[in-house]
């Protein structure tokens, strides 16, 4: 009954003489895999696995062999030195055993599985769908995030590869945080057809990443027409006979069958050939005190509690990531664990199932072969599972019976029905439970519980209980003021912003509930008299008119290609100069479209797919620290490059010197680099720029509406503690007017015209002498004192600047550049608007500069960021 031939019948007979189906492949295909039926609407027939270990109980020496002569191939086609840096990442639930043995194979890699059980504490690394799953949703929730944020290969491992359509899900999601050149799919039966082949070759070139398949078989089904809606009629019929017959469908007792054959070159007899047989002497199974918990052994008497003795701290699985050196651990407790499994198995049992429980694959099945070592037994190894399939009492049928019980580990989906498959019938004289200390609940122990399943069909249940590893808060795993592990995910659009979810990560908490804009004299007149600062509120967003509107667009129409060429030269000096994979960190909100336009030119000159964020800096109180501590723990700090729109006169560029000095001796984290990187250097503060020249960058004429429907970003103490991010509101109502996106395409659309320019504008920056001279910040002294300001703060050079100063200061005058021309169309009308005069001045180094008179203190701005009272 445990094999997918028995007695000289194939395990899916059944299903391919009354539905039609074909399994067609290698030779060994159908020694793989038997057929059976579930409820879908979907897909009707389920491929089962004869050496995975979930639906068929098989010796665990195949189980884990198949996966860890698959890791092997990995290894042999990666080489030494990539697989060295491989992360392994499997498939809940199926998959969980099946990759970390694969990643056992491969070596030195880590190991994460995806799962459905969210974890208090645990922060979502990721997630992706399963599309034809009865239960869809995956999380990523590994310890230490940064265990995805490598550039070495992942291989990702389940246990069919049949449409593709979950692997594309999963690259799709983790190429979008954490971008890397190759990826390596594995499974034990390859079941595509041509196209779904197709379909992963032409994703791997979109993304520009090599992907590679590893399987142990490969072959495709062929389905008749009609085949799900007979499917579906099939199994309702039995289903119905099978109620009208009890919760079991039941199976005579058969002799069990000898194993699969060891997949060659798997390297586990070898590796237990290594180690020394400790004496599997068993006698009389001994209840072990059930801890807080009593009245389960009173409701479940047929079970015998077994101490296991897991190693205090070693994880029980992948769920939060498992490290080499944890494998280490495990494997110097199994001798003992499994000797004292084996001493508590009753002296006459000869056939023997360890029965992991659904995520718990991997503990189970290296306790199970340990003790296959040891025990003088026949052993098997299976699972439960969350998966609904129909069993028929067949041989040509691979899912012989089905035993019915209640969820025990509260399930965040709510309760529902788990299943355990050929194990009633299957003649075991014992069956020892495995399960995690979250599972061990009253609903195992009840008596329609899974225990008294399992006594009904076995003379004898152990169980034993592995401690459910939760990772440490962070106040207790990490070094003090490190909160990095606790904070969140960077919001991504279209929950967060206009920009496509891809385009940026905002590492900022949404504020968008909170009324933070007051009408610019009531806003600095608070500032004034209360010494408030300017991050603590918000202007109201300026409305432009139809006519400003118009400006807009002609600007940007006459500008783009300009634009673009600023794009391509700044992002090729950082290609060549700072990273060749840099990650793009925009300082918010000026410099956000900036670092989206340089992700796009990576991707379209050079298919590179770069990581970028948004982050909070503010004047006079340095840059969000939490931001830094998120980025360092995910992201290699030398990789950083931090962007910013323009220069005016140097302050953010000192500010973000300052900050990251600061936060050097805080937290001890070195790297970041704070050379921030511009489109335009008027200021010459900077030595990474796309041009130098003052000319206007139609996204400083807009506020949010061209800056992904985001404000500028805002700190104060009662909205932003001291573990959060700073904060910025999404303006979801201006989604009409918002012209964020065809920015971007308006200029990304001219890329392919300036290739040939930016090449040349790049060739002679890398060649020249690029140090700041910061003439900007010397201009600035200057028309300080001229105009009897005596206050650099309230000088604001650029056309950028000048027009910040317009939409959301209450500016004094503004000094043009004679003869500028359609650079200051909008200033001119803003002005205009606000009753402001335009002064031209001959020798001016920008095209313009915005003055705030000290003496009209509603708007003047100190260097600390509070009023200057004059």
């Amino acid at each position: 009954m445990n094999n997918a031939v028995n007695d000289g019948v194939w395990s899916g007979s059944w299903v391919a003489e009354r539905l039609g189906v074909q399994l067609v492949g290698d030779d060994g295909l159908t020694q793989m895999l038997g057929l059976a039926l579930r409820r879908n609407p979907k897909r009707a027939h389920l491929l089962v696995s004869n050496v995975l270990g979930k639906h068929v109980p098989q010796s665990p020496s195949v189980v884990y062999g198949a996966g860890f002569a698959l890791g092997r191939r990995v290894r042999d086609l990666l080489g030494p030195e990539e697989a060295a840096r491989a992360v392994v990442l499997g498939y809940a639930e199926t998959a969980t055993g099946l990759g970390h043995s694969v990643a056992d194979g491969v070596g030195l890699a880590p190991y994460l599985h995806s799962t459905r059980r969210p974890v208090a504490g645990v922060a979502r690394a990721g997630g992706f769908e399963e599309s034809h799953s009865h239960a869809t949703s995956h999380l990523l929730l590994p310890k230490d995030p940064a265990l995805l944020a490598g550039d070495g290969p992942l291989v990702l491992v389940d246990d069919e590869f049949s449409t593709g359509n979950t692997v594309l899900n999963t690259v799709r999601d983790l190429h979008s945080r954490y971008p890397r050149r190759r990826y390596v799919v594995v499974a034990l039966v390859d079941m595509r057809s041509a196209a779904d082949a197709g379909r992963l070759e032409e994703f791997a070139r979109e993304i520009g990443a090599r992907v590679d398949l590893v399987a142990a078989a490969s072959g495709t089904v062929r389905l008749p027409e009609g085949v799900l809606e007979k499917g579906q009629e099939l199994v309702a019929r039995y289903e119905a006979e099978s109620a009208a017959g009890g919760r079991v469908s039941s199976a005579a007792p058969s002799r069990p069958v000898a194993p699969f054959p060891a997949p060659p070159d798997s390297g586990v007899a070898v590796e237990a050939d290594q180690r020394a047989n400790p004496p599997g002497a068993r006698g009389t199974a001994r209840p072990a005190p059930t801890g807080p918990h009593p009245e389960r052994d009173r409701t479940a008497p047929h079970a015998t509690r077994v101490e296991l003795r897991w190693p205090p701290g070693l994880p029980d699985g992948g769920r939060h990531g498992f490290t080499p050196a944890h494998r280490t651990r495990l494997e110097a407790a199994l001798p003992a664990m499994a000797a004292g499994l084996a001493e508590a198995l009753p002296a006459d049992a000869r056939s023997v199932l360890v029965l992991g429980f659904e995520e718990l694959m991997y503990a189970p099945l290296r306790l199970a072969r340990e003790l296959e070592q040891v025990a003088d037994a026949e052993v098997r190894y299976s699972t439960t599972t969350r998966s609904p399939v129909l069993a028929v009492d067949d041989p040509g049928y691979a899912i012989r019976t089905r035993l019915v019980f209640p969820a025990h580990d509260d399930p965040a989906d709510g309760p529902g029905e788990r299943y355990a498959y050929n194990v009633a019938g299957a003649g075991f004289d014992a069956v020892i439970a495995v399960v995690d200390s979250v599972a061990d609940t009253p609903e195992l122990h009840a008596p329609e519980g899974l225990l008294a399943q399992l006594a009904a069909h076995t003379p004898h249940v152990l169980l034993a209980v592995v401690p459910s590893y939760v990772p440490k808060p962070p106040h207790l795993s990490v070094s003090p003021g490190d909160t990095s592990t606790m904070l969140p995910e960077p919001l991504r659009g279209p929950a967060f912003s206009s920009y496509a979810p891809q385009e940026v990560g905002w590492l900022l908490q949404d504020l968008s509930d909170v009324t933070l804009e007051a009408p610019t004299e009531e806003r600095e007149e608070a500032i004034q008299s209360g010494g408030a600062h300017y991050a603590e509120s918000l202007p109201v967003e300026y409305q432009p008119s139809e006519q400003y509107q118009a400006l807009f667009h002609t600007a940007l129409e006459e500008s783009a290609a300009r634009l673009a060429q600023a794009v391509g030269a700044v992002t090729e000096l950082v290609l060549a100069e700072r990273s060749p994979r840099p990650v793009l960190v925009s300082l918010a909100r000026a410099g956000t479209p900036v670092g989206v336009l340089m992700r796009r030119w990576a991707q379209f000159r050079h298919g590179l797919e770069l990581p970028h964020y948004a982050v909070s800096i503010v004047r006079g109180r340095g840059i969000d620290a939490n931001a830094l501590r998120w980025l360092a723990r995910h992201h290699d700090p030398r990789d950083v490059v931090f962007v910013d729109g323009w220069t005016g006169k140097g302050a953010i560029t000192r500010e973000l010197a300052v900050a990251l000095e600061e936060f050097e001796k805080s937290d001890g984290v070195t790297g970041f680099d704070p050379e921030i990187a511009v489109l335009a250097d008027p200021g010459s503060c900077v030595r990474t720029y796309g041009t130098r020249e003052d000319f206007l960058i139609p996204s400083a004429c807009l506020n949010s509406t061209v800056s992904g429907l985001i404000s500028r970003t805002v700190l104060r103490a009662d909205l932003v503690g001291p573990h959060d991010y700073h904060g910025a509101k999404f303006y979801r109502e201006l989604a009409g007017a918002d012209v964020s996106v065809a920015f971007l395409d308006a200029v990304a659309a001219r890329f392919p015209e300036v290739v040939d320019a930016v090449e040349a504008t790049a060739k002679e920056l890398l060649s020249g002498d690029r140090a700041p001279t910061w003439e900007g910040w010397a201009a600035v002294e200057r028309i300080s004192e001229e105009h009897g300001i005596h206050d650099v703060n309230l000088v604001k050079p650029g056309v950028g600047e000048t027009t910040r100063v317009l939409l959301r200061r209450v500016p004094w005058k503004i000094l043009a550049r004679s003869g500028a021309g359609a650079d200051l169309d909008h200033v001119r009308l803003l002005a205009e608007q606000r009753g402001v005069p335009v002064e031209e001045v001959t020798e001016l180094p920008y095209t313009c500069v915005g003055l705030i008179h000290p003496k009209y203190t509603r708007g003047a701005t100190g260097a600390d960021g509070k009023a200057v009272n004059v």
